[in-house]
């Protein structure tokens, strides 16, 4: 995995549960028709908005995900089911980013019912070493955190970085969140992050409940 892409979105009034059936339907359209998509996840927070996070191993296999059957599909449904629309509702919201890092989920572990997303900002002159901890701490997931079944460091830009990652339930994010790599970027926090650990960590996590994935 190079790449990633997160795009946040809300549902018109009155249409959550079909925007939320018409994600699910796409994690089967994803698998069917997007070998170079590696994972797909439609993902839905407890407020109520709606999200999309998708893994490829280059630009190209982000390029065809976008010229898809599914971005297809929600470019045409979108005026009905999202607020805004495509251009400002979908298209305005897409975040790219590189990835830094990752562990993947063994080929034989359960489905991901939960995901979480930390968006971090480097303090000045701080950002090779905040990469250089997160890129570090895949390996340290892999062997201590079976619960965390995909973990993600990502690079948006040159000072801003992000995290996300999946779990078997709601255990495996506590678990995830008392474990070694929650610890040392709590330790670390306030000489690498703006706001440090309080307002730059823990007020820009983002959970979701998983509606459906797709991939590996």
């Amino acid at each position: 995995m190079k790449e990633a892409t997160y795009i946040p979105f809300e549902a018109k009034s009155d249409e959550g549960k079909n925007l939320a059936n018409f994600l699910t339907e796409g994690a089967k359209l994803v698998a069917q028709t997007e070998p170079n998509t590696l994972y797909w996840y439609a993902l839905k927070k407890t407020d109520g908005s709606f999200g999309i996070f998708d893994f490829f191993p280059n630009e190209a296999g982000r390029a065809e995900h976008f010229a898809g059957q599914v971005a297809a599909a929600l470019r045409a449904h979108s005026d009905s089911l999202v607020a805004k629309g495509w251009d400002k509702g979908v298209v305005a919201n897409v975040t790219n980013s590189a990835v830094l890092s990752y562990k993947e989920p063994s080929k034989i572990s359960e489905n991901a019912t939960q995901a979480t997303y930390i968006l971090l900002n480097a303090q000045a002159g701080k950002a090779q070493a905040l990469e250089q901890l997160l890129t570090g701490a895949a390996s340290i997931i892999e062997q201590t955190e079976p619960k965390t079944l995909l973990w993600t460091s990502l690079k948006l830009d040159d000072n801003t970085f992000a995290i996300f990652d999946t779990f078997t339930d709601e255990s495996g994010r506590a678990a995830h969140f008392s474990g070694k790599v929650a610890a040392a970027l709590k330790v670390q926090a306030d000489g690498l992050v703006v706001g440090g650990w309080e307002n730059g960590v823990l007020k820009n996590i983002h959970n979701f409940e998983i509606l459906a994935e797709a991939g590996k």
